[in-house]
């Protein structure tokens, strides 16, 4: 009489209705860990995280559909992947490398924690959407980028914001700089003088 072999069980991951929504919602790959579901960024995207504060100020620079999510008090704003490797540089040409503002990219080998799906109830001090990606469509073409096309003349390239591809990159980093920066200061003018 041959053992009796038991059918294989379902891994936990798959069991997992959030992993579910990422994975086969949106195609978004998560961490193959146990325990809360975290995101890997710089696949399908990266995410710039900054003060909420700061944050509020530059959706004006997303396109409509652009994913953003909130963490405590940090802003996640989701922008194309490999931005996070053109964010100091960007920092640098805009004239911001060398101030501390709060403003940090999360790329290629990162991950996030996963925002609790639109409609379901989170743990309390889980991320939530602000703007939620919709499941069955591409995130790509809704993210900020850095956008080359031929400048004017040739030689060269500029920027561009099409509404087609997302925004412009530039335009978002420069905002958030600027915003990072004005909570910086609003911050360190609400704290006590230190008299020796």
């Amino acid at each position: 009489m041959a053992p009796t072999v038991p059918q294989p069980r379902t891994p936990v991951e798959q069991s997992d209705p959030v992993r579910q929504w990422y994975e086969n919602g949106l195609g978004w790959a998560t961490a193959p860990e146990p325990g809360p579901v975290r995101l890997l960024t710089g696949l399908r995207f990266d995410v710039l995280e900054l003060p909420a504060e700061a944050g509020f100020a530059a959706l004006r620079h997303l396109g409509p559909k652009a994913p953003v999510a909130l963490h405590g008090e940090t802003m996640r704003l989701l922008v194309s992947a490999g931005s996070a490797d053109e964010l100091p540089g960007l920092l640098d040409w805009l004239e911001w490398g060398d101030i501390p503002l709060g403003l940090t990219a999360v790329g290629a080998g990162g991950r996030i924690d996963a925002p609790t799906p639109p409609g379901w109830s989170g743990s309390r001090g889980a991320a939530v959407w602000l703007r939620p990606p919709e499941p069955g469509c591409e995130v790509e073409p809704t993210l900020p980028a850095l956008v080359s096309l031929p400048a004017v003349g040739g030689g060269g390239t500029a920027h561009h914001s099409d509404p087609a591809v997302g925004s412009d990159l530039v335009r978002l980093v420069d905002t958030a700089a600027t915003q990072c920066h004005r909570v910086r200061l609003r911050r360190r003018s609400r704290q006590p003088l230190a008299f020796s």
